[in-house]
């Protein structure tokens, strides 16, 4: 089998040339990796990264770290998944996919965590390993979302455009700061519009949207647009009025949040705002993987911009219609 030394000598480079080009990739140039990997190539030679794993006292795996309930977001975090898989795999890392029964199974160099909520923040404190949260948050921590306040702003805003006058925000009843955020921008929208802000919170779950919308369908005049802080929500909001003999969307409109997968699923397919959720993923992997190169070091946040999709369940938008 080649070593090390056999790329090296085939390169004529150094051994630590060749070693910096397998570790440390991003600093070296490029004709350099490309003389290398050339080498590596044609002697057939492959890495023995769980020697450098042990070498370097790591153990190649990172722990993903989930806090909410699976059944309500399981489209979702495929895509998440496979973002933050890709980008462990460019560095031969391993992903596991822990419960808090299983927190404390096995070593990990660090941690993605998702679907922290207030009240486990707490926990962060007890944890050595560097950790990158997926989603927001008020407490300083590394991590990645979407622009939530610019989310519902573009969501409030087009159902303006499309003529709809009565806008009313169906949102998630968390203590959280995406929650919050995607109210704050309906909120902050609708002050711009002039217009008395209209907020219903529940469970993220499209049958008790469904319920909410059915008991409250006399409160909700023809020409209304429901914003929804997820498309899961706005399913079941749109199965309501449909119930209630609706028309969607000339009469009402609505707007989900997410973009992933369950946009598609209802008729006629929803209008919503679309996180690019696997590119998400993987700035995620790649900032929990600074943060252990670094040695823990703060990495800030990476924040995405959501774009709007208009399928369906709202009207064109109406010429002379502000946006």
């Amino acid at each position: 089998m080649a070593t090390l030394g056999d790329v090296a000598a085939k390169a004529h480079v150094s051994k630590m040339t060749v070693s910096r080009v397998i570790n440390h990739p991003e600093k070296v140039t490029k004709e350099l990796r490309d003389l290398v990997y050339a080498a590596m190539s044609e002697l057939n030679y492959q890495p023995n990264f769980a020697a450098k794993a042990l070498a370097n006292n790591r153990t190649q795996i990172v722990k993903l770290f989930i806090l909410e309930r699976m059944d309500t977001v399981e489209p979702y975090y495929m895509n998440l998944l496979a973002g933050l898989a890709d980008a462990l795999d460019e560095k031969n890392y391993a992903l596991q996919l822990i419960t808090k029964n299983s927190l404390d199974v096995g070593n990990c160099d660090g941690y993605v965590v998702t679907g922290m909520r207030n009240k486990d923040y707490g926990w962060l404190e007890t944890v050595e390993k560097p950790i990158v949260l997926y989603g927001e948050n008020q407490m300083g921590l590394d991590y990645v979302d979407t622009d939530n306040i610019l989310g519902t702003r573009t969501s409030t805003n087009y159902a303006f455009a499309c003529g709809y006058t009565t806008v009313v925000f169906v949102g998630i009843n968390l203590p959280d700061s995406f929650a919050e955020s995607r109210e704050k921008g309906y909120t902050l929208a609708m002050a711009a519009h002039h217009a008395p802000p209209k907020v219903f919170q529940m469970d993220n779950r499209s049958h008790i949207s469904d319920q909410v919308i059915t008991k409250h369908f006399a409160e909700f005049p023809q020409n209304t647009c429901f914003v929804c802080a997820s498309d899961r929500l706005a399913i079941g909001v749109e199965r309501a009025v449909q119930h209630q003999g609706g028309q969607i969307p000339d009469d009402y409109g609505v707007i989900g949040f997410d973009g992933v997968f369950l946009d598609r699923i209802g008729s006629p397919q929803l209008t919503t705002i679309r996180q690019p959720v696997q590119k998400m993923g993987y700035e995620t992997g790649r900032m929990v993987l600074h943060k252990i190169e670094e040695n823990g070091a703060p990495q800030g946040h990476e924040v995405f911009v959501p774009t709007l999709v208009p399928r369906g369940t709202t009207r064109p938008p109406q010429e002379g219609q502000p946006k």
